[in-house]
């Protein structure tokens, strides 16, 4: 499996992780708001992901990797409280926060790299399709 479709996995496995985690929180009230809160922005990051896989340009695929970026540090913040008002045993939601982290590092690791050839490239006078700058 290339790593384009490794992280198409990965991030749809991370979403599928977030939808049960979900399904596992009590019926509080409290719990719910986080609950939908997480639910919206733990699901988001593959989508975005899929949509900078298909990128217009080298500018629009740093968007949408970002626009990833920000929904993973939105899903971060929402695992820290549920673990932190105890709504799930924190054990049980540490492998979601890895996971969080791993992404945002890989993430973050794109972005400096598409920005990086871009500029190398710009400097040679050629502008690459984003596809082709893509790990």
């Amino acid at each position: 499996m290339n790593g384009r479709q490794d992280l198409r996995k990965r991030t749809k496995d991370f979403a599928l992780r977030i939808v049960k985690l979900y399904g596992a929180l009590p019926k509080s009230a409290v719990a719910q708001v986080l609950g939908k809160q997480i639910l919206r922005s733990g699901t988001s990051v593959g989508a975005q992901y899929r949509e900078a896989c298909r990128a217009k340009s080298n500018a629009d695929f740093v968007t949408k990797i970002e626009g990833a970026l920000q929904e993973l540090d939105e899903t971060q913040y929402w695992l820290e409280l549920i673990a932190e008002t105890n709504l799930i045993n924190p054990e049980r939601l540490k492998g979601l926060l890895d996971e969080t982290e791993e992404l945002i590092a890989m993430f973050v690791t794109m972005v400096k790299g598409v920005k990086e050839k871009t500029r190398v490239l710009k400097k040679k006078g050629v502008i690459p399709h984003p596809s082709a700058l893509i790990p």
